[in-house]
Parts: C-alpha cells; sequence; structure tokens
C-alpha cells in the first residue's frame, strides 16, 4: 500500500493564474452587464469607483453583474438573508481543484459533461456549479438539507438554459449525513467540494461578522450586519468547520471508490491539526493543501484521494480519456 502524501506549502494571498478577476474590478464594464449596479457604485476617499461593502443590496448586485459579465448567467437570485459568496474566492477553488485533476490527466484538466462533481451543500447560491460548468463543462450534484435553497438553486437551473441537464439538486434528508443519501450505488464522481459550515455557535458568527465590518468601515462597529448573509445552517454548525470536516473524512471511506478527489475548504488555520489527523486515521493514500487568498483572506483547500495508482490509472482510462474521445468525436 503507499503512503500518504502530503503537501502543505507555504500560504500566500493570490488568485489563480486563470481567474478571471485578477485587479481592480472595472465597474464600467460590470456596469455594461448589470445596469442594475449604476447605483451603487460611487467613488471612495481616493477617487476610486467602488461599492459599499457593508451593503448586503450592494454585494448581492454586484455579484449578479460578476455573474452575468464573466459567466453568461442570464438569472440570479438568493433569498433575503442567505449566503452571497465572495465570487473571485468561489472561483478560484474550481481552478485549483481542476488543477489536481489534470496532475493526474498527464497534465491536461478533463472538461465536459462527463466530468461529475459533487456540490456539499450547495447553498442558495448555486455558485459553484455555475462557475465549474461554465469553465469546464462539468456537470454537478448539488446536496441540500435546506428546502428553501434547494428551490432557489432549482429557480436558477430553471432559468439558465447552460445548467438544464448539467446540474441537479438532491435532497439530504438526514442532517447526521454527508455523502449518505446523496451517492448512488454504482454511481461516480470525479470531484468532491464543499464549503463546510465555518463558525461553532451563532455568538461566534456574530462576533466574526462584527470584526469583518469593523474592518470594511474603519470604524468600531457593535450591531452584526451580514453583507455576505449566511443563515444559520449555512455558518454555523455544532463544532464548526472541524467537526463538519472531521464527519465528512470518516463518511468518505465508505464511499472511497466512488470519488477520485474528496475535498473541502478550510477557513482556519487552526483546524488543519484535526483534519490531517482524521485523514491518516482513515487511510487517505494522498493528501493535498492548496493555499488559497483573496484581499487580507487566507484560506486552503484539503483534498484526497483513496485510490492507488493502479486504480488512478484505470479512472483516467475509463472515464476521462474515454470523455475526451466523445467531445472530439462530437466536436
Amino acid at each position: 500500500m503507499h503512503r500518504k502524501k502530503k503537501i502543505h506549502p507555504s500560504e500566500k494571498s493570490k488568485l489563480h493564474s486563470r481567474s478571471k478577476h485578477h485587479g481592480r474590478y472595472d465597474f464600467k464594464q460590470l456596469i455594461g452587464s448589470w445596469a442594475a449596479l449604476a447605483p451603487f457604485v460611487a467613488p471612495n476617499k481616493y477617487g476610486d469607483e467602488t461599492i459599499d461593502f457593508a451593503d448586503p443590496h450592494a454585494v448581492k448586485t454586484l455579484n449578479t453583474a460578476l455573474l452575468k459579465h464573466f459567466y453568461d448567467v442570464d438569472f440570479w437570485d438568493i433569498p433575503a438573508n442567505y449566503l452571497c459568496p465572495p465570487i473571485p474566492g468561489r472561483a478560484d477553488y474550481i481552478h485549483n481543484i481542476a488543477d489536481l485533476l489534470a496532475a493526474k490527466n498527464d497534465g491536461k484538466i478533463p472538461t465536459g459533461m462527463h466530468i461529475t462533481c459533487l456540490d456539499i451543500g450547495v447553498g442558495a447560491n448555486c455558485i459553484y456549479p455555475i462557475i465549474g460548468n461554465r469553465e469546464y463543462g462539468w456537470s454537478f450534484v448539488g446536496s441540500e438539507i435546506d428546502p428553501v435553497s434547494m428551490t432557489a438553486v432549482n429557480k436558477i437551473i430553471q432559468n439558465n438554459s447552460r445548467l438544464q441537464g448539467m446540474v441537479e439538486c438532491r435532497p439530504q434528508n438526514d442532517v447526521k449525513n454527508i455523502y449518505r443519501g446523496i451517492i448512488r450505488p454504482d454511481e461516480l464522481f470525479d470531484l468532491s467540494i464543499c464549503n463546510p459550515p465555518f463558525h461553532s455557535s451563532p455568538a461566534e458568527a456574530n462576533a466574526g461578522n462584527i470584526q469583518k465590518l469593523s474592518n470594511l468601515k474603519d470604524k468600531k462597529i457593535t450591531k452584526p450586519i451580514r453583507n455576505f448573509g449566511g443563515n444559520n445552517r449555512e455558518i454555523w454548525c455544532e463544532g464548526g468547520e472541524e467537526k463538519f470536516v472531521g464527519s465528512m473524512i470518516r463518511e468518505s471511506v465508505e464511499f472511497r471508490s466512488s470519488c477520485f478527489w474528496f475535498s473541502t475548504l478550510i477557513s482556519k488555520q487552526s483546524s488543519l491539526r484535526n483534519v490531517y489527523a482524521a485523514l491518516k486515521l482513515a487511510k487517505a493514500l494522498e493528501v493535498h493543501t492548496i493555499p488559497m487568498g483573496q484581499g487580507n483572506k487566507i484560506s486552503r483547500v484539503v483534498a484526497w484521494t483513496f485510490l492507488d495508482e493502479a486504480q488512478q490509472k484505470n479512472w483516467k482510462e475509463t472515464r476521462w480519456t474515454r470523455a475526451e474521445l466523445k467531445q472530439n468525436v462530437h466536436a
């Protein structure tokens, strides 16, 4: 049996080279794609055009403009108080996980609808499927425990022809489960991604929100305002991300042959020690830690696989090579 491989590079704040979001936002271009953004744009104290990132309506409208301009989204909306994620950071996750596939495919990213990604907790915003499908043509299954989020995701799918037949939202009916009840018998996923609940309690979530707003406003804020939204199920769970990811790792063992790369976003560096311990206990054969950064926020993706070299080679030949041949036939 192969020994577990860990790659823990030093972390730095830098967007992926394939990101569409390098440099400052070009608000003139974005307004050209989504005119509703215009009322929210104004010069800051340095004379640069910007929005008030402490204003939830401004942030949501910016996201709509970004998705329209860069990802050809015809319709996007989320319910009030639901998570409105920062687009550049979510895109970076997709690009970095694509590189992991490429590393096992002679340096070439597998693309097209035959590459299937499982999004654990897709949320109401459907961001990962939107970006992954637009950038690489992947198909997605998104799991979700919240019926309001499921309704919102299905509305996004129904109103974007590109996503129809490419994204499916499945209900997770047992809050204790992650992969159970979602991955079907004999079903294979090339990737599994997740943005786990970050905080361990509502009080911790509010404290984090107040700190973020204080940084944005450069002054003391005492009342939380969720500029990026997030209801209880989206932003906190008992034990926070560390406990959630630990459960994810333990359960992934049951589906060791069903997915090539399991992965999750890890926001807290302090969570890594226990995450690595859980992966060692689970006997993951290969573990990668991928640093990501946007502005002053540093996070990382941890990815693991249970497939040995022979199984990886077989997966490549039976799924990725065949998918490429099918694409060439239909090109």
